[in-house]
């Protein structure tokens, strides 16, 4: 009996004169411990995220989309919104309907073609117009209001007129000849326009160049 408690007490003494000189060590690592418990509670699981094509470097309107003008970013679930494109074939070959700066997401308001009238009232439709002055065109940029006017006969044989055939209509795409002309019927003279109009004034505008000079007047609202 003795002797147990001869043995346990040695024990405890070489435990106590362990823990002595390794205090500082142990002190250390409880210290890590600690911090890197602190450090997962306050980082916690890594957000999902998801890809999304965005520029590669800042891109003019016009720019027909090759595979050195875009690049895959993934960013937070919740920050892809909007209906952002996650695959880059997707977007090569398709033409910018606005300018992007580098970094910035490719979504399908950003090219020609039908996501140009997302978000427009039910029925409106994309018309293309050509100006009487294709240096008009200089002037647009996408989301400018525009009336649209038609002028007919020339003071000589046939009295002038003007008559406005639509009010602050939206430009949603204008071809300056840069861009090389991929809207049908766009070609490399540039000077076509595709504005937003609902079914009333589409019906007024189709065939409206073939009917007199249309002219573009840039207006601040309706």
């Amino acid at each position: 009996m003795d002797s147990t408690r001869q043995q346990a007490s040695t024990l405890r003494h070489r435990w106590r004169r362990t823990l002595h000189r390794h205090r500082r060590l142990l002190a250390c690592l409880l210290f890590c411990a600690a911090a890197g418990v602190a450090v997962e509670a306050a980082v916690g699981d890594e957000p999902a995220s998801t890809p999304v094509v965005s520029a590669a470097r800042d891109l003019a309107a016009g720019t027909v989309i090759s595979e050195s003008d875009v690049m895959i970013l993934r960013v937070p679930e919740e920050a892809a919104v909007g209906g952002v494109l996650e695959d880059a074939g997707l977007v090569l070959g398709q033409q910018l309907a606005s300018p992007l700066l580098q970094g910035a997401h490719v979504y399908p308001t950003s090219l020609v073609g039908e996501g140009l009238l997302t978000g427009t009232a039910p029925g409106t439709v994309a018309v293309p117009l050509r100006p009487a002055d294709p240096a008009t065109v200089q002037l647009l940029v996408p989301g400018q209001l525009v009336d649209v006017v038609l002028s007919t006969g020339d003071s000589y044989d046939a009295t002038a007129h003007s008559t406005v055939l639509a009010r602050s209509v939206s430009v949603l795409w204008t071809d300056s000849g840069a861009s090389g002309g991929s809207w049908p019927g766009a070609d490399s003279e540039g000077g076509l326009v595709v504005v937003a109009a609902g079914a009333d004034d589409a019906a007024v505008l189709a065939g409206s160049s073939s009917s007199g000079d249309v002219h573009l007047v840039l207006t601040s609202g309706p």
